[in-house]
């Protein structure tokens, strides 16, 4: 699959959204704006963004947003508008992954694909037991040629896909990310929630708008949904964590211990 290549996925779940800060809450960032809007008491410049999220978008309105923003591309990513109101475009996401993720272990040429019953089971367990984890670079990118029907789920499932990611997708969230007045904030997206169509509202400027990867936290997942040998793998990673976590700290106290005798060393003794 090619990143032009046009999604058609369906995925149902739900999760809850909102919009957040490093330090602020949904409630704060609500007053924040009605303050911002009764001191100001002007009218909206035209470099501010209108928000058209939880706007019902007429045939005419969509076609005057695809115009305006394939006017303001300086690449070939533009959106197509179809006939029927819908309409296909690029968008790009940014990999802020603190853990690793896990690849699927290579093939083994022996092994029978016909393999079925008990034989099957104990097959796909240890396969399960034996992925390949690593972590992906923090300025990992990718682009995604969808529709204006795609959900944010189906588009994390495509994430992972491309890389050949084998951990559930219920591990991850899509959030969108904005920079306003030196502030930047966060809100995760619903399962449902379309991604094109918010690229649209906003405009191809990444600092109004863009999207990132990242896991949920560790009180949002639901650990039941996974395998036995899916938790277990999560347990190796976490103890290589730990273990990796620990040598740094034992590394960086050894080090410190070696400057503070190199030290004494250079006091002269008194004679």
């Amino acid at each position: 699959m090619t990143d032009c290549e046009r999604l058609d996925m369906t995925w149902g779940s739900s999760a809850s959204s909102g919009y957040c800060s490093q330090s602020d809450s949904e409630h704060e960032l609500e007053q924040f704006y009605t303050a911002r809007t009764s001191l100001r008491k002007t009218k909206r410049r035209k470099e501010e963004p209108v928000d058209c999220r939880k706007q019902e978008l007429s045939l005419s309105e969509i076609q005057q947003k695809v115009k305006e923003y394939n006017a303001q591309v300086n690449s070939n990513l533009f959106m197509v508008l179809n006939r029927d109101g819908s309409y296909t475009g690029f968008i790009k996401v940014q990999f802020k992954l603190a853990r690793p993720v896990s690849l699927p272990p290579p093939r083994s040429t022996s092994s029978s694909s016909s393999s079925s019953g008990r034989d099957g089971g104990c097959q796909e367990d240890k396969a399960l037991k034996h992925r390949t984890s690593f972590y992906l670079p923090r300025d990992t990118v990718k682009h995604l040629h969808i529709s204006s029907s795609t959900r944010a789920r189906e588009v994390i499932k495509a994430l992972l896909k491309k890389f050949t990611v084998v951990d559930n997708p219920a591990k991850f969230s899509l959030f969108e990310r904005s920079e306003r007045q030196n502030q930047v904030y966060l809100r995760k997206l619903a399962d449902d929630e379309h991604p094109l169509f918010l690229r649209l509202c906003a405009g191809p400027n990444e600092k109004v708008l863009s999207l990132v990867l990242k896991e949920n936290e560790t009180g949002e997942v639901n650990w039941d949904a996974f395998s036995f040998p899916e938790l277990q793998n999560f347990l190796r990673i976490l103890k290589r964590e730990e273990e990796d976590h620990v040598r740094q700290i034992v590394r960086r106290y050894a080090l410190a211990r070696d400057k503070m005798k190199e030290a004494l060393k250079n006091f002269s003794t008194p004679g």
